[in-house]
């Protein structure tokens, strides 16, 4: 008794073990339910791991591939041909089942259907020969040549495509006992001549070249007498590749006239042909002398004349712009130059600008410098750049560069020299060169 329950227990054990082992399957992660087919293979995992996605497929120990769907019919495959060739047959088509579980078949068609088919109507039969014609005349009406004759495939004629077994035509040997003519053939061609030009006219068909033949590959016989050669012994071609003859160019007419180039006083008209009666190509000569004429016209009328300025004159005095005084002061004042328009005549454009300007200044006419004064020094400038040559000719011209006495200007709130007006009463320390002079190099003889 404690045998038996022993074994049951080690059963019971032994049934956990199995219940609780996953299946192991190879897992595919696409599933085709047209073919029943598995792709892109992702590796051995429990099956219940692998079909948590209803689209994957798998295999087991068999060798097809499942569908981790629950059960589900394919699609119906194409039907196959008919089972015979004539009368009447039938054909199939086919569908699977796969995925998890039976397939629902609530029309009970099952995995086959089957339905009549015919190919053709009828079936082939074979039909049987006519008697031979007579023999056509020989092939040649010389020498040796061939004969032929014919029979039909309508005795009886084939029924749903048959046909007769064999030929239909017989050839055999035939010898009209006559000897044939040798009829005239043609040599090779010789090789072509020279070309009748050695330019092209542009516009003309090109020169000309020829080659010949003989009648000689054979000869025509003279007993019985054989054809002569068809066709001619000459040939003849264009010529490829010259160059376009030269095209010397020829004047047009001349054109009229042009209107005067001005609306008074003296001015010019032209009038003009072009080189193109022909225009000069292929290397050809152009025109010889002018494309244009040049004439002299006159409209008796006085040309407007536009006014222009003069040279500015000198700035004026730098004034106060009030009554408070300015000179030797860190103090603006105002100064104008002026400048005339000048030669305006005949209704002429008038000068474009003012003529008057006027300009900021500082005014230093007198002042003295030193120590508590607005200019605390004088000072000697840079060297002034070189002067022209004087005179502009010959081995004595000589050019000067001079430096000059100028006040120290640093303490004035725009300390530009240029806006500085007046002279100042001031002195420089003695220096020993204010002035250089040297002589001017190469120039033309006076």
């Amino acid at each position: 008794m404690r045998t038996t329950m022993h074994i049951i227990a080690l059963l019971v054990l032994v049934l956990h073990v199995q219940q609780t082992v996953p299946q192991m399957v190879q897992c595919y992660a696409a599933f085709r339910p047209t073919d029943g087919t598995c792709s892109n293979i992702l590796g051995q995992v429990p099956l219940d791991d692998c079909c948590m996605n209803p689209a994957y497929g798998y295999q087991d120990k068999g060798s097809d591939c499942k569908s981790c769907r629950y059960a589900s019919w394919t699609t119906w495959s194409s039907w196959s041909a008919c089972s015979v060739t004539c009368t009447e047959g039938v054909r199939q088509r086919r569908r699977a089942c796969y995925g998890l579980g039976r397939c629902h078949d609530p029309q009970l068609v099952g995995r086959i259907q089957t339905e009549p088919c015919e190919d053709i109507s009828c079936c082939p039969k074979n039909g049987g020969w006519s008697e031979w014609s007579g023999w056509h005349p020989c092939s040649v009406t010389c020498e040796r040549g061939v004969k032929k004759r014919k029979r039909t495939c309508s005795n009886p004629p084939p029924v749903c495509g048959g046909i007769c077994q064999g030929n239909n035509e017989e050839v055999t040997d035939c010898d009209t006992g006559i000897v044939c003519p040798t009829h005239g053939g043609w040599s090779a061609w010789g090789n072509w001549g020279a070309c009748a030009g050695t330019c092209e006219v542009q516009g003309f068909s090109p020169p000309q070249q020829q080659r010949h033949r003989t009648c000689t590959n054979p000869p025509p016989s003279l007993v019985p007498r054989g054809n002569n050669c068809p066709g001619s012994s000459t040939d003849t071609q264009p010529c490829t590749g010259l160059p376009f003859c030269p095209v010397n160019g020829n004047w047009g007419a001349w054109s009229a006239v042009s209107d005067c180039s001005v609306t008074c006083g003296v001015g010019q008209q032209v009038k003009q042909r072009k080189c193109d009666n022909p225009a000069p190509k292929y290397g050809g000569h152009g025109c010889l002398g002018e494309n244009t004429k040049t004439l002299l016209c006159t409209v008796p009328k006085n040309c407007p004349a536009d006014g222009h300025w003069n040279e500015w004159s000198e700035w004026s005095r730098c004034d106060s712009p009030n009554q408070r005084t300015i000179t030797c002061k860190n103090r603006l004042g105002r100064r104008r130059r002026l400048r005339e328009c000048l030669g305006r005549e005949y209704e002429g454009a008038f000068c474009d600008g003012d003529g008057v300007e006027f300009d900021r200044c500082y005014d230093i006419q007198g002042c003295k410098a030193g120590p508590g004064q607005q200019i605390p020094r004088a000072l000697w400038s840079e060297w002034s750049g070189w002067s022209y040559c004087k005179p502009d000719c010959g081995e004595l011209s000589t050019q000067t560069r001079k430096r000059v006495c100028i006040p120290d200007i640093s303490e004035y709130s725009e300390p530009l020299i240029e806006i500085f007006s007046g002279i100042p009463d001031i002195t420089c320390p003695p220096l020993d060169k204010t002035e250089e002079t040297r002589p001017c190099l190469n120039l033309p003889p006076c």
